[in-house]
């Protein structure tokens, strides 16, 4: 849905802080689905009397463990995103990717945020004076105070649509 004759200020950004808190959070639960997983496939291949796939898993060289690592931090972060406009940490931080205008990117903007993420170094690109990241630019989304960004929706959706006395 398009929010005609709004946009995004600076003053609804993120601050440096809520971003670098967020990649930090979503890297634990990143973290904790990694380890989940593998213990997962262990649990499951014991039970199976499978020890060739434990003893796979147990000893993956660290090429195998990075790529297993940025499949799932893949998915984490595109689906949570395209589902709930946030990640975890985003939730947390009481913040929201949206487009311009302030309604929810497309898929495709999801998906761009999403492979920019894998540019090295990229993740410490919100440092700068306005805190937006490559992936922010790249995909051409912003994000936002989610309270705050309500609140100037609403106000101006008052200030539009009037209530006749």
């Amino acid at each position: 849905m398009k929010n005609e004759g709004f946009t995004i200020t600076n003053d609804l950004y993120a601050t440096q802080f809520q971003r670098f808190l967020n990649l930090c959070i979503d890297l634990m639960f990143i973290y904790i689905i990694v380890l989940s997983l593998g213990t997962t496939i262990i649990l499951v291949a014991l039970s199976a009397n499978n020890f060739a796939l434990t003893n796979w898993v147990e000893n993956m060289a660290i090429l195998e463990v990075s790529f297993y690592s940025a499949i799932v931090a893949f998915l984490y972060y595109y689906f949570t995103e395209v589902y709930f406009s946030r990640t975890i940490a985003k939730l947390i931080t009481h913040t929201i990717v949206v487009n311009a205008d302030g309604s929810k990117p497309s898929g495709k903007r999801f998906f761009i945020r999403t492979c920019c993420r894998f540019i090295p170094f990229e993740a410490f690109t919100y440092f700068g004076e306005i805190p937006r990241g490559w992936h922010d630019s790249f995909s051409e989304t912003y994000v936002v105070k989610k309270r705050k960004l309500n609140k100037m929706k609403k106000d101006l959706n008052t200030l539009t649509n009037p209530v006749e006395a």
